[in-house]
């Protein structure tokens, strides 16, 4: 049975649908059967796995108005991970579900036939707290906080905390933290230091220890279509997103092998490298 992940942040600009595709495929290389379910209107995630939004016929939309099962609306690609993509329609679906009988768990009704089909389910939630972002929030096992290493980052994570707290106690009471990951990141500003300091004090072992450098490789990967371990296997962004993968499943599979953590020059600098101590997380 899979589970799923939603990766979510309601601050835009931070990496979110760049973390969804890329987390995802790194997964699926790792031998894991990986869904990935394009929630959000624009379409960044259809398009980043070389997805045309015009060729989708049967996508999230179609899925979340009671259209189509998933299974129909399931896309194979050559990067061993499955899409359920989206069209130029999800944008309106908000209103159109606002008088559908349970609205904001039917995205969790569509997914569940499918679930034992797969290892792992990721959701790119849109940069926004709409009925979509809800009903992704409400399938969901746990929720994957992409964080840029700003200022606004922080208000936008207690934003986001406050609404998790509303979700657990009206819709969804199991849904977990799955992990806090920072990209764009350079050690060479101090306040990248300040904001990671901040969040592992209250997210402590929730922070991921891969950090995702900024990489113009990986600004450049979606507009031909692909991860970024099919783009650059090489690169370094790449093998940091393969550390956050294995990080990901090492901690999902704690007793299962896989693949040891790289410690090459292009490797992620990890967060436990900066002299931050680990503060456990509030409550």
């Amino acid at each position: 049975m899979a589970k799923i992940v939603a990766v979510a942040n309601q601050k835009g600009g931070v990496g979110k649908t760049t973390t969804a595709v890329n987390l995802s495929s790194c997964v699926a290389a790792l031998g894991k059967k990986v869904l990935i379910v394009d929630l959000d209107p624009q379409g960044n995630t259809t398009t980043g796995y070389g997805i045309s939004k015009r060729s989708v016929d049967i996508g999230t939309y179609e899925i979340l108005i009671g259209e189509a099962d998933a299974r129909q609306a399931v896309r194979k690609t050559e990067f061993r991970t499955d899409v359920i993509g989206s069209n130029t329609r999800l944008a309106g679906a908000s209103l159109e579900m606002i008088d559908l009988p349970g609205r904001e768990s039917r995205l969790r009704k569509a997914l569940a036939p499918i679930q034992k089909d797969y290892d792992f389910i990721f959701i790119d939630c849109p940069p926004s707290l709409d009925l979509l972002t809800l009903n992704g929030l409400c399938a969901c096992d746990s929720i994957l906080i992409p964080v840029q290493c700003e200022y606004y980052a922080l208000e936008g994570l207690s934003e986001l905390i406050s609404t998790l707290k509303t979700v657990r106690k009206k819709y969804n009471p199991y849904l977990d933290i799955e992990g806090v990951v920072f990209t764009m990141f350079s050690v060479r500003y101090n306040l990248t230091l300040q904001v990671v300091e901040q969040v592992k004090k209250y997210f402590g072992n929730k922070v991921y220890q891969t950090t995702i450098p900024r990489s113009i490789r990986i600004s450049e990967a979606p507009s031909y279509g692909q991860p970024i371990n099919f783009y650059e296997p090489k690169g370094k962004g790449s093998e940091a997103y393969m550390d956050l993968a294995i990080e990901f499943v090492k901690s999902n599979r704690p007793a299962e092998a896989v693949p040891k953590r790289r410690r090459g020059k292009a490797a992620a600098e990890p967060v436990e490298t900066m002299g931050l101590a680990d503060v456990k997380m509030d409550g």
